[in-house]
């Protein structure tokens, strides 16, 4: 179980002003050859997607579009690719079908979609950027391998990553990227 998640220095995946306040990571990652290089690196194993109900309304209206567009990096049409032709798994307690190809709705706890999907298949199982289920996968020690971009801004706003009560854990970093405009890639593995 994979989980990509861009981050703030404070550990903020997104700004005080809510939902669409990605500035402080969104800047850094699109322009950034390390998260680029982290997110196809992150798909070349992985078999499906699991993404929250926001996410994966947001992902369905950027991505698909991606693929054939005039002047996109190249590592984005490749996720875009990827993301259209994978199993995805949204979940929701609010919708019963989603309109993606190849996407099924379940309204279950994230540990529980995350064991039966290692049960049911093979390769990786990526939660990309959907920080409820992150939140819960952590709390369940679910997370196998965290990827992460860091990004050089403090926000200061309530919404981090890694929530006080967490189960502690020991994780060992297996890969690092750094960028001179500050973007920090860092791949961790769980020590079991």
């Amino acid at each position: 179980m994979v989980a990509n998640i861009g981050l703030t220095l404070d550990g903020c995946y997104q700004g005080p002003g809510g939902r669409w306040d990605h500035g402080a990571i969104a800047s850094y990652a699109r322009d950034s050859d390390v998260a680029g290089d982290q997110m196809v690196q992150s798909i070349q194993t992985a078999t499906a997607v699991v993404l929250g109900r926001v996410n994966a309304e947001h992902f369905f209206e950027v991505w698909p579009p991606v693929i054939g567009m005039q002047g996109a990096d190249p590592r984005d049409e490749a996720y875009a690719r990827w993301l259209v032709s994978v199993e995805k798994v949204v979940l929701s307690s609010t919708l019963s079908e989603f309109p993606w190809d190849g996407s099924r709705v379940v309204n279950a706890p994230a540990a529980d979609v995350i064991a039966d999907l290692k049960a049911s298949g093979e390769g990786d199982i990526l939660i990309s950027h959907s920080a409820s289920v992150i939140k819960a996968l952590l709390s369940a020690e679910a997370v196998d391998r965290l990827n992460l971009i860091v990004t050089p801004e403090i926000v200061g706003g309530p919404y981090r990553l890694f929530d006080e009560g967490l189960p502690g854990s020991k994780w060992k970093l297996v890969s690092h990227e750094t960028e001179d405009q500050g973007v920090v890639g860092l791949t961790y593995d769980r020590i079991h």
